[in-house]
């Protein structure tokens, strides 16, 4: 299609052709779809602390509903997945982040809606506008070295949909026999959600364990993610629950003195307390050290990204007097400032947000270098692969050392830091869709205008719903870490990284020592040729959430080394595409039995009204029964993945 000075390339509607795209149905549906997919993705997100490209599932449903209701053109069908991607981006940032404010002091008076709604939008838009002056520099000069695999694969789809087909069948798939599953299971309670098996005391691993938290969207997430990365992670939880655990209880049932940072003896700890005690700090360091060095790793991308950005600055003001054909079009330059300075008087401002002028202008400093960042990461390894943590850690890391060196290191600064924090993460989150979305809309010929367009509609269209789903989830379910008395349902690891980040700085209260340990098992993979944020993240999570994505990367390792040569397209193939329905069904469904927790009748939740309890009164019989029932939904995943590639 193009070389690699870009100067064959032509796109699949032409510039001089004039179609319907930027319509009131492809708007609408975009907005439904990024509303839906939005709240999936915050479920998701504070569950595992990962999230997963909504652009293709999106396309394919599109093209799906559009045959069913009438017709649609290709641009109307981008549109719907450029509004929807931007709903999934925004909701990743907020979740990756604003949950940290109800682990500070503080905090949790600003995790209301309307300051979730003003963050999310703030952000989502930021991440648009930033964009905008690079999308000559890295979408139209770089074609032929930046790939945007999730930008060109969707491409793919749009195009390959003109011609019909019934592989849209398979989200749907998905979609059902995920919500089949987490029905019996997480609401009518038939077998147990995490089967467990703890070693005793007296064992050669005491306190080790080993359990799977069996639900289809960690079974679908692993397989999207591919075996390497959900092996690295698995691993690192390997080593936080069968190796450090029972290296803590063996070294540590033996002191009579409490030791730091936990708060009664080894002894008398169980695994959770033990990982609540000092895993946890480990892990953190982990992270923060893995997502420090894959930053460094990227700073190579990111002078080339300013470079190429401000010489297009530069062009385009020698070259204004030149006409633009309809793919050319952006939004003007003019309104990217107007609006940079607009939001640091409004972030300034505006009441009840921790933020101030420092804060304000910090904001816009790092979003845009990391909105540079992030939009250069994806072209060459896709959004699902964006080291977002690693970016906002380094975001959190320099905002607190200014705070410290002009003397702001009381509890009160630690959410305005926060809030720094969360909305470059959620501007580099949706910078990374936007510039995938505009490859897409680049390669079928869209008008770049009416995608940017589209974008913040979708910001403005998911934000509404972002903060309510938060506020059902964290009271009917509750968000949290794992600490000594319980587990939360949605533990949102990357938020309470955030917190500890933070804490650790301005109060200087962190054990620094079980952080440095981390930052040294980080370096240790480093060194031995492994990346080392998966497996860091893996560290930081409960081996629960690990498993069973290592049990879809399993999966998926099996369909390659089965198909060999004709092994699918990873990200169009009926298994990515089931998995992707996996995903979003499992997760909406969770969300529907958050509404169930959290509505009450005659003084109970309605939940308890439909679960039979059953898994729980067959004992050790609910945990082989669940196992297989996990395994019946992997082998599906394996059939479904091994079926013959059908035409969209």
């Amino acid at each position: 299609m193009t070389d690699k000075n870009n100067s064959s390339f032509k796109p699949y509607i032409l510039a001089s052709d004039f179609i319907p795209e930027f319509t009131p149905k492809a708007i609408i549906l975009g907005a439904i779809f990024g509303i839906i997919f939005g709240a999936a993705t915050v479920y998701l997100g504070l569950k595992v602390g990962l999230t997963v490209s909504a652009s293709i599932p999106i396309a394919v449903l599109a093209i799906s509903v559009f045959k069913k209701i009438g017709s649609s053109t290709i641009l109307e069908n981008n549109i719907v997945q450029t509004i929807g991607s931007a709903g999934e981006s925004v909701a990743a940032g907020v979740v990756f982040t604003i949950p940290a404010l109800l682990f500070l002091p503080g905090g949790e008076n600003y995790f209301q809606y309307f300051q979730i709604f003003v963050l999310a939008l703030a952000g989502g838009i930021l991440g648009v506008l930033f964009m905008i002056p690079l999308r000559r520099s890295l979408i139209v000069k770089e074609h032929g070295n930046l790939p945007f695999p999730e930008g060109t694969a969707c491409a793919d789809v749009l195009i390959a949909g003109e011609k019909g087909g019934k592989l849209a069948q398979k989200v749907f798939y998905g979609l059902g026999i995920a919500f089949a599953y987490k029905l019996l299971m997480s609401i009518l309670g038939l077998w147990k959600d995490v089967p467990t098996y703890i070693f005793g005391r007296k064992s050669a691993l005491p306190n080790g364990t080993i359990n799977g938290e069996i639900t289809p969207e960690l079974l679908g997430v692993g397989y999207i993610i591919g075996p390497k990365i959900a092996g690295i992670m698995v691993a690192g939880g390997v080593l936080s629950w069968l190796v450090l655990i029972p290296l803590i209880t063996l070294l540590g049932d033996n002191l009579t003195i409490v030791f730091a940072p936990g708060t009664k003896l080894i002894s008398e700890m169980n695994p959770r307390e033990i990982w609540s005690s000092y895993i946890r700090y480990i892990g953190a360091g982990a992270v923060t050290f893995g997502g420090i060095i894959t930053l460094v790793r990227t700073f190579p991308t990111i002078i080339s990204a300013f470079k190429d950005s401000f010489k297009d600055l530069q062009d385009s003001k020698k070259g204004t007097a030149a006409v633009k054909t309809r793919v050319e079009k952006d939004i003007p330059l003019i309104y990217v400032l107007v609006g940079s300075v607009v939001l640091v008087i409004f972030m300034a401002a505006i009441p009840n947000i921790p933020t101030n002028l420092l804060s304000a202008i910090m904001i816009v400093v790092f979003g845009f270098f990391f909105v540079t960042v992030s939009s250069r990461i994806v072209g060459l390894i896709g959004s699902s692969s964006n080291p977002i943590s690693g970016m906002t850690i380094a975001t959190l890391m320099a905002t607190s050392l200014i705070f410290v060196g002009v003397g702001w290191t009381g509890e009160i600064y630690q959410p305005i830091a926060l809030v720094v924090g969360s909305i470059v993460c959620i501007a580099s989150a949706n910078a990374g869709a936007t510039s995938q979305d505009l490859k897409t809309g680049y390669i079928v010929g869209a008008t770049p205008i009416k995608q940017q367009i589209g974008l913040i509609i979708g910001v403005v269209a998911s934000a509404f719903v972002i903060g309510g789903t938060l506020l059902l989830l964290n009271d009917a379910l509750g968000i949290g870490p794992v600490t000594a008395e319980h587990a939360n349902p949605l533990p949102a690891p990357q938020a309470t990284l955030m917190a500890t980040v933070i804490k650790g700085l301005l109060s200087q209260n962190l054990p620094w020592g079980l952080v440095i340990v981390g930052m040294g098992i980080a370096a240790v993979m480093e060194l031995s040729g492994v990346r080392s944020l998966p497996f860091a993240v893996g560290a930081y999570l409960p081996l629960s959430t690990t498993s069973p994505i290592f049990i879809g990367g399993l999966v998926k390792l099996m369909v390659d080394k089965m198909r060999k040569g004709d092994a699918e397209d990873s990200e169009i193939g009926p298994g990515a595409l089931y998995s992707s329905g996996l995903i979003a069904g499992g997760s909406l469904t969770g969300i529907l039995i958050a509404v169930l927790v959290g509505s009450n009748y005659d003084g109970k939740p309605l939940a308890s009204y439909l679960n039979t309890g059953l898994g729980e009164h067959l004992g050790v019989f609910g945990d082989l029964l669940g196992v297989l029932m996990f395994a019946g939904l992997a082998y599906s995943l394996y059939k479904v993945s091994m079926s013959k590639q059908e035409k969209l």
